[in-house]
């Protein structure tokens, strides 16, 4: 019995060997076929723009096909909880943002999934921070002004935001809230929230630099201050917010690559150094300064620390606000 025993350890080591190589082996050729990107919001978005960006040079890069497909709704929801159940074998990722990562657990009341246990963060990809923009019309040239404008009661002031909850309704109601003012939010479906404070039907907006920075260069908005805790290297001669009297003050928007939890650690260190070398590369790192984005990078683990943190801070917002979305 003795023999029979030990002559099944060579077997057992070669079976264990065999099962090593082929859990590792996908990892290894991995991407062997094309990976599907989520967007989780439309296309020609902030997070659409940068995921197609960067998902282009990892494509030439791993010499395999990204392919960028956009499902949005709910808030990013819809797409976040595709992603969340899909296979976790890096064939599916999803380039994802502060909403429906840090906020929608705190905002909804039943969530289809749990972004923070259900996804794996891979990397970061860029803060975009939101600037507070006023119409042209709205008598202030700096913070202090704008506060004292909206503390005097002179005129209603409205504020448009991408919709309830999202990161510009909340740094409104932040300002507000510090700043010891009131103002009537007017929440909006993406894109038209810009379009009438372009017109002047509502008066401020915190947006996202991408989104606002051309109409900053022709004049047709007013920048006066950016939620980021440095200055933006796209708008340098912009203060903060928190230098502008309110320290502390942080409201911005992020971006990063996310895979369903369970991907191979080796799939996820291998997009995450790459997408840390595209985004060293000076034509990249250019182009997202000049379009408002600050490329940020790092590890897969500080980019969950961070992820983290954010919700922790966006709980107590989303709470003090008041807001809620079925």
């Amino acid at each position: 019995m003795k023999y029979t025993f030990m002559s099944k350890w060579p077997l057992a080591l070669a079976c264990l060997a065999t099962f090593a190589q082929a859990q590792a082996q996908p990892a290894a050729e991995w991407p062997a076929r094309p990976v599907r990107v989520v967007v989780a919001f439309t296309a020609g978005g902030t997070t659409d723009l940068l995921a197609r960006s960067v998902s282009q040079q990892l494509s030439e890069r791993l010499k395999q096909t990204f392919i960028v497909d956009n499902k949005p709704g709910a808030g990013g929801n819809i797409g976040t909880a595709e992603v969340a159940r899909a296979a976790p074998d890096g064939y599916t990722m999803i380039v994802n943002s502060v909403g429906p990562m840090a906020v929608n657990l705190s905002l909804y009341k039943k969530l289809p999934v749990n972004p923070l246990t259900d996804l794996e963060p891979v990397v970061q990809i860029a803060d975009v921070p939101n600037v507070l923009v006023v119409h042209p019309s709205v008598k202030a040239a700096t913070l202090a002004e704008f506060v004292a404008l909206a503390r005097s009661g002179k005129g209603e002031l409205n504020y448009s935001s991408t919709g309830i909850g999202t990161s510009s309704h909340l740094a409104g109601f932040m300002l507000g809230q510090r700043g010891g003012f009131t103002a009537t939010h007017v929440p909006y479906k993406g894109a038209e929230a810009l379009k009438d404070l372009l017109a002047g039907r509502v008066q401020f907006m915190f947006a996202t630099i991408p989104s606002v920075i051309q109409h900053i260069r022709t004049g047709a908005l007013r920048p006066l201050a950016v939620s980021s805790p440095q200055r933006s290297r796209s708008m340098p001669d912009v203060p903060t917010v928190a230098e502008s009297g309110y320290p502390g003050f942080e409201a911005g928007s992020w971006f990063g690559y996310f895979a369903p939890r369970g991907t191979p650690p080796a799939v996820v260190a291998k997009v995450n150094a790459a997408v840390n070398e595209i985004l060293r590369l000076p034509e990249i790192e250019r182009q997202m300064v000049q379009e408002g984005a600050d490329p940020i990078g790092g590890s897969s683990e500080a980019f969950g620390r961070f992820v983290r943190a954010e919700h922790d801070k966006w709980k107590v917002v989303v709470r003090d606000s008041g807001a809620t979305v079925e």
